[in-house]
């Protein structure tokens, strides 16, 4: 059975709108809503080619005259973490792991608050609330976890939430579709990375060949960490192929 064997969705397309990541620049999307049974392969293939998943819809910029957003992903068979990768895994390795139902808490909006205060404070999410929150988490039409990372557990009791991330599975791998962490815990610096580092870590054991991180742009610091997972491929021309220097 191919990509190609069940109905193709219905596709739309967005009005231009400032860029977030690029001055002087519009972005476009074109999407399609994920619905019915085929809406698990539906979003797989369509990843595969490039779309990734926001609630109940998958989306690619579709911009005019830029093609500066490609998507990228370890390969996890092949990924080798760096010395300081290696340190990060084993100053994080004492965390609790736990892959939760997509299911929105009062805590996991609290340290989503305090993430996008010291992250993000004029970002597109700034203006967020605990519905909003709710909503990117349990509206999926597919195979979706939560998962959060807690500090040991003391007393019988559940050790405190450090980190979470929105995670979709897939036959092909894990697609990374949102992490927030406390970014100020004295003792936890780079919790962010460990994340991804957790997920490629993760994907590997269970013989997932591939992370998605999402999309990466040359010219945009922000994204300048996912150069960091190596090696990484990224989606050019229609094709996955090893990212070069």
């Amino acid at each position: 059975m191919t990509d190609q064997s069940y109905r193709f969705p219905r596709f739309f397309v967005t009005a231009p709108s400032p860029c977030p990541y690029l001055p002087d620049r519009t972005e476009r999307k074109v999407f399609a809503e994920l619905k019915g049974d085929e809406a698990q392969t539906m979003a797989e293939a369509l990843g595969r080619i490039g779309f990734r998943r926001s609630q109940n819809v998958v989306y690619r910029p579709s911009c005019d005259g830029c093609q500066a957003c490609i998507s990228v992903r370890v390969p996890t068979a092949s990924f080798t973490p760096s010395r300081s990768q290696k340190k990060l895994l084993a100053r994080h390795g004492d965390l609790e792991v736990h892959a939760c139902e997509p299911w929105a808490t009062e805590e996991q909006w609290a340290l989503m608050r305090r993430y996008l205060a010291t992250r993000h404070p004029g970002g597109g999410m700034a203006a967020m609330d605990a519905h909003d929150f709710a909503d990117m988490v349990e509206q999926s039409p597919i195979d979706t976890v939560l998962v959060e990372y807690r500090e040991p557990a003391r007393d019988g009791q559940m050790g405190r939430l450090v980190g979470c991330c929105l995670t979709d599975k897939q036959s092909d791998g894990l697609s990374m579709i949102y992490s927030f962490y406390d970014p100020e815990l004295v003792g936890r610096a780079g919790l962010g990375s460990f994340i991804i580092l957790d997920h490629i870590t993760r994907a590997a054991r269970a013989g997932l060949p591939h992370v998605y991180l999402g999309y990466w742009i040359r010219d945009c610091g922000r994204m300048a960490y996912k150069r960091n997972y190596r090696p990484v491929e990224a989606l050019i021309g229609g094709q996955w192929r090893l990212l070069e220097d």
